[in-house]
């Protein structure tokens, strides 16, 4: 595994990533904050949300500050495990 430090913005990161990657997908791991700025910028092609039965009390709420702005998600798949469920959605453009 490679990693690359960009500091030119999130666009030029995700475009160095997509030129080293080839034909293979790009996945940016992180929170609410990275999953609303790469909606917000529409750069998301699917969400993939693993929840899991922690309550930690505090935290970012993953679709606030989006309200101005129309996203629509489709189901792709939901696999729910002993310890987690996960979720797939497509963001429809």
């Amino acid at each position: 595994m490679t990693f690359t430090f960009v500091s030119e913005g999130l666009e030029r990161a995700l475009a160095q990533a997509k030129a080293a990657a080839g034909d293979k997908d790009v996945t940016v791991v992180g929170g609410a904050s990275a999953v609303q700025e790469c909606l917000r910028r529409g750069l998301a092609d699917e969400l993939h949300i693993d929840i899991m039965p922690v309550l930690l009390g505090e935290g970012l709420r993953l679709f606030d500050h989006l309200s101005d702005q129309a996203i629509t998600l489709e189901k792709i798949k939901v696999l729910e495990t002993d310890i987690r469920t996960n979720l797939r959605f497509r963001v429809v453009k």
